[in-house]
């Protein structure tokens, strides 16, 4: 859960964040352009980040993500997608192992009722301490909510696959979303991404408020 311990690792180990590829007909995601200006920001506060760019595929997108944690021994991890249906930036409380799509991937395929990962957990908690994420989006003007819910797409499949990557290591991650631009413009996701990652590698205690819904 978010109240998990702070990652051993060594401060010198970069921040890793992902954002998406455009998908269903989009020339952009907002996704990948608020990851590229904060991660250009946090830079510029002394923070190592490394940044990808994943496809919108099942299994590809995961598999890519395993891959880079492996290659880099993050420090940190979040992967952010998009929700365009939403009005806040919202870190995500459960990825759940269930894959049911409402539309193709960019390869086409559009699993109905599988699992992400065959044998494995019903669900997986975020380690971020996503209270404190989202006061801390907040008072950057941003709206910040918690999301029960990342759905049964790509971006559900990827976050259940950084707890798979991260289980055991002490390295936190998890995954959040961010509005389309016309609702909240990249720059400001951005910023409140910033202030995310500067939290979740700051708070080892996450904030005990409501964050619940009743729906």
């Amino acid at each position: 859960m978010s109240s998990s311990p702070a990652s051993p690792a060594s401060p010198d180990s970069p921040v890793l964040l992902t954002g998406f590829a455009p998908f269903d007909g989009a020339a952009s995601n907002p996704s990948w352009e608020a990851v590229q200006e904060a991660a250009a920001q946090l830079r510029g506060r002394g923070v190592a980040v490394e940044a990808r760019e994943l496809p919108v595929v099942f299994d590809r997108a995961g598999d890519l993500l395993a891959a880079a944690i492996e290659e880099l021994a993050p420090r940190l991890v979040i992967a952010v997608g998009l929700a365009d249906g939403r009005a806040a930036i919202t870190p995500e409380r459960v990825a759940i192992n269930v894959r049911d799509a409402r539309i193709a991937d960019e390869s086409g395929a559009a699993p109905v009722d599988e699992p992400v990962v065959a044998g494995g957990p019903v669900g997986r908690f975020s380690t971020l301490p996503i209270k404190a994420m989202v006061a801390a989006a907040a008072a950057t003007g941003v709206p910040a909510a918690v999301s029960q819910t990342a759905g049964t797409f790509v971006c559900n499949d990827v976050f259940y696959r950084v707890l798979e990557a991260l289980e055991g290591t002490g390295v936190r991650g998890g995954f959040v979303h961010v509005p389309a631009a016309r609702t909240v413009p990249v720059p400001q996701a951005a910023r409140a991404l910033v202030a995310m990652v500067e939290t979740a590698l700051s708070t080892t205690v996450d904030l005990h408020r409501s964050g619940g819904a009743v729906h």
